[in-house]
């Protein structure tokens, strides 16, 4: 019975077949439409994604304090309240896996000829393992060259193309300001972090180091910063309340008072990067999904149309034995026809149209198969959700009216 209602409604499609593609038309242009915006959308969740995980996982930054000298207010981190003796106490919380201390600052390189301004972070081997940053050439510092001071650095992608191009900046002496240092690594690229900042334009340096030769007297025994990496994100809500209580007891502060440090949540900035970048996507496939309404509503008024021509012939049919619902299903298939035809057009077209942009944007913009089963799903349910009615409308004719309609 299927086989003959759908020869049926392609012989009925062919017979008009200019009405039948401009039909189709408004159901392709809705699913092209759906399926370029939900990809665009999923490669920007993808962009994000990358860079929340770029930053590392589960993460904490616990900020030195700030002053107020006469008037003049430092941002966080402008007073060294901070020490490695925090850091340390830190690690032995239940739900801390690593913590790093980070002394920071700007200094000029020189090397090969060349220099360089960049930022120096000095910290311990962990700093590599909160952040989730891999070595893609040489080696390492470990705990030994931190205990003894030694000066050696780590250097990110930006800053081996800048000082070294194209050679191998392994095992090169690169100065810091006027303190030598010999390159015995190069960082994996990371790319830009949520703020815009060149994750790769960084040099990394034992803690002591810094502490040493980079920076002042002021630094010696203290640390801008901590990073601390909950052992799983169930724990974060638990770890930043016992860091909090810890600190204070260490640095002698009420509850009722105004801390000499602050806690940030990178994984609650992250989500809510993630977050935002999801509302994208869902919004921009809700303005595409418009163009499907009215591609249906196309298929309504032109079914509409052929009922009113073709009712003569509904009523011979009905006269020789044709039930209502037989008329039923054979105008709702080709009203299903019409719309999955045009939807798997649309699938075709949104698709080229994602690599187009892709290539224009010099990104990859993927059609998930998500997308697909989405265009699928709604050009079937658009066919029949605005092809019932034309259909029922045709199955409620009566035979002797519809014998007698010229």
């Amino acid at each position: 019975m299927l086989i003959p209602m759908l020869y049926e409604a392609l012989v009925a499609m062919l017979a008009n077949r200019l009405r039948s593609f401009l039909t189709m038309l408004g159901m392709m242009i809705g699913v092209a439409s759906v399926v370029l915006m939900l990809a665009i959308g999923q490669t920007a969740r993808d962009s994000v994604q990358k860079t929340i995980d770029s930053m590392g996982s589960h993460l904490f930054i616990v900020l030195a304090g700030s002053a107020n000298t006469g008037g003049l207010r430092t941002g966080s981190g402008g007073v060294s309240t901070l020490t490695v003796a925090d850091a340390t106490a830190i690690s032995e919380l239940a739900g801390v896996n690593v913590t790093a201390p980070v002394l920071q600052t700007r200094q000029q390189l020189v090397a090969s000829g060349t220099n360089w301004s960049t930022e120096i972070f000095g910290s311990t081997p962990d700093y590599l393992i909160a952040r989730g940053w891999q070595i893609q050439d040489g080696t390492s510092f470990d705990d030994s060259d931190v205990r003894q001071s030694r000066r050696v650095a780590l250097i990110g992608a930006t800053v081996a193309h800048n000082l070294f191009a194209d050679d191998n900046p392994i095992g090169q002496t690169l100065r810091i300001g006027r303190t030598p240092y010999e390159v015995i690594g190069v960082l994996a690229a990371k790319g830009q972090s949520l703020d815009g900042r060149d994750q790769d334009d960084t040099v990394i340096v034992p803690l002591t180091s810094a502490q040493r030769y980079l920076v002042g007297n002021r630094w010696r025994n203290s640390v801008r910063m901590i990073l601390v990496q909950a052992t799983d994100e169930s724990v974060m809500p638990q770890v930043e309340g016992d860091m909090d209580t810890l600190l204070r007891e260490r640095h002698k502060i009420a509850i009722e008072a105004e801390p000499d440090f602050s806690i940030r949540n990178l994984a609650a900035i992250a989500q809510t990067a993630a977050e935002t970048a999801k509302t994208m996507s869902l919004l921009l496939g809700a303005i595409a999904s418009i163009s499907l309404v009215v591609g249906g509503i196309g298929i309504m008024n032109i079914m509409l149309v052929s009922v009113t021509e073709r009712t003569r012939e509904i009523g011979i049919r009905m006269a020789i034995g044709a039930r209502q619902r037989d008329v039923l299903s054979q105008f709702l298939l080709e009203s299903v026809m019409i719309s999955v035809t045009g939807g798997i057009i649309g699938l075709l077209v949104g698709m080229g149209c994602a690599q187009l942009v892709g290539s224009m944007w010099q990104t990859s913009v993927s059609v998930s198969m998500d997308a697909v089963i989405l265009a699928f799903s709604v050009a079937a349910v658009t066919g029949v959700s605005f092809g019932f009615y034309p259909a029922y409308k045709a199955s409620r004719l009566d035979p002797i009216e519809a014998l007698r309609y010229q």
